[in-house]
């Protein structure tokens, strides 16, 4: 092998490690931690309308809790939680959906919520802001540089956390494996 062909070997290796640091990174609560309190405003679906603690609410059943930070907001992300929404409504409706927006502006949010869900016609899937910063609710570990942070939560406690800083619905399959046994 001569000096050029080693070169775009490494540099191939350097571009394939750096794409994949990218995509993951490490947010949400280890495995088998406790699901801490997630008071939120609820904007559409389960609750709509009132600041809810959907921790309490959703205590001890299968539920997927999505972070998605707002400034990252784009079509894969909807797409994500579109076929997630779907997959979960043909086998799984005992698991619910709470994605929660983390942003500085939640009027805006508020706003713009209802024009997502009316798009996205999400079926299992509440649509909710945190009033707090972008690090979202103390005790979820959530990491601002994830675009989207999914933790899957039976028995309240976390089953299992995703990050990432690119998904689309490809990444659906791998959150479905980490929900408990339908009962």
């Amino acid at each position: 092998m001569n000096c050029t062909n080693i070169q775009l070997a490494v540099f191939g290796l350097l571009v394939g490690v750096t794409a994949s640091a990218n995509a993951q990174t490490t947010s949400g609560p280890d495995t088998g931690s406790p699901i801490q309190p997630l008071k939120v405003a609820a904007i559409t679906g389960d609750g709509a309308g009132d600041d809810l603690d959907f921790a309490a609410r959703r205590k001890g059943q299968p539920t997927v809790f999505a972070f998605v930070q707002a400034d990252k907001w784009d079509r894969p992300v909807a797409r994500f939680l579109s076929v997630l929404d779907k997959d979960l409504n043909k086998d799984r409706p005992d698991v619910a959906i709470v994605a929660v927006w983390l942003t500085e502006d939640v009027e805006k949010a508020k706003d713009y919520l209802p024009l997502a869900q009316q798009s996205l016609r999400l079926s299992q899937t509440t649509l909710a802001v945190w009033r707090g910063d972008r690090n979202g609710p103390p005790g979820w570990s959530i990491n601002p540089d994830a675009h989207l942070t999914v933790i899957v939560a039976d028995h309240d406690r976390a089953t299992a956390s995703f990050a990432n800083r690119s998904v689309n619905e490809t990444n659906v399959p791998e959150v479905l494996q980490k929900l408990p046994k339908k009962q």
